[in-house]
């Protein structure tokens, strides 16, 4: 199998990195600084019990890569549109499409049974870019649940987790996502193919609709969230709000708001990945984690006052950072 990680930065070149190490046939596709280091050094992986460099072909244009047996969209979901009508050179009579991204993904509504199959959320999918791009029975879901960074080009830095979830969105084991599940597992992750990963993605959704917006107004952490009165209050009731729009598509949740909370406090002092974007002048993937559920409240007749409040004041807060961020390079 040949496996093309599109966008390798911190979770696509540690993946990659990884597979290529185990021996697969694995290319990284990445621009500037970082690409020209890992073509001139390889990929070095750091980490508190790791430390390796391996050499992935890797390449700063799709046409380069050629048609791939799977492609894993590495890229944060705000940039999925820009790019899914991109992958045209990489995409065989057969390839396979993992997304990665955090929130509601674009494939969500595809091959959904009921009322809501084929429904598009143009927080998600402006216009339908990506879902004209990628046709559906390419798509393979996945959430990712470890910590990497970019500690300087061509260097990634492992910090916590192993795990890979893995679902076909119709709920079969096939043998693409076996085969793809083995070949994770080979390289050392915990990948798991999820008979219902919709679920598995509101569990997700719940913690960052809420932790992940408020952390970029506040600069705070996890735990500093948690322990806070005020903000662990409004926390809940983002929480709360989500939860009824879960049930309202016909979602159960397999855990509590407590456990979601707790579990979130154990982290401790982490930053969420939305506010590590803010710090550094990155897009956020503020529409795909937050805008979309907004959105889908506003279809489903939910109430959301709390998560659209919280909205509004990140999306106000992230334009006054870019207008002053433009100020200064003028």
């Amino acid at each position: 199998m040949k496996f093309l990680f599109v966008g390798a930065g911190a979770v696509g070149a540690y993946v990659g990195a990884k597979m290529a190490r185990a021996g697969y046939d694995v290319t990284l596709y990445a621009r500037g600084r970082h690409l020209k280091a890992m073509q001139q050094n390889g990929v070095r992986v750091v980490g508190a019990n790791e430390d390796f460099v391996t050499h992935p072909k890797c390449v700063g244009g799709l046409a380069e890569a050629g048609p791939m047996d799977v492609v894993f969209l590495c890229v944060k979901a705000h940039a999925v549109p820009g790019l899914a009508p991109l992958l045209a050179p990489v995409l065989g009579p057969e390839t396979s499409v993992v997304s990665t991204q955090n929130g509601l993904p674009w494939w969500y509504f595809q091959g959904l049974e009921g009322p809501l199959s084929g429904t598009r959320l143009e927080r998600i999918d402006p216009g339908g870019v990506i879902a004209g791009a990628i046709e559906a029975r390419r798509v393979i879901g996945s959430l990712i649940y470890f910590a990497t960074e970019i500690e300087q080009p061509g260097v990634v830095r492992h910090n916590d987790g192993n795990r890979i979830s893995l679902g076909e969105p119709n709920g079969s084991s096939s043998q693409r996502i076996r085969a793809i599940a083995d070949a994770l597992i080979a390289a050392g992750f915990k990948a798991r193919v999820k008979v219902d990963l919709r679920t598995e993605i509101w569990v997700k959704i719940l913690g960052n609709v809420s932790f992940n917006p408020l952390s970029a107004l506040t600069g705070a952490t996890l735990a500093q969230m948690v322990r806070h009165k005020e903000v662990s209050g409004l926390v809940r009731r983002m929480m709360e709000e989500t939860q009824a729009l879960a049930a309202k598509l016909g979602v159960k949740m397999p855990v509590t708001i407590d456990q979601r909370i707790a579990g979130s406090e154990k982290i401790g002092q982490h930053k969420t990945s939305m506010l590590q974007d803010f710090e550094a002048g990155r897009p956020l993937e503020l529409e795909a984690i937050v805008g979309s559920v907004v959105e889908l409240g506003e279809r489903m007749g939910v109430e959301m006052p709390s998560t659209r409040a919280v909205y509004a004041c990140v999306k106000l807060l992230v334009e006054r950072r870019d207008a002053a961020l433009a100020a200064k390079t003028q």
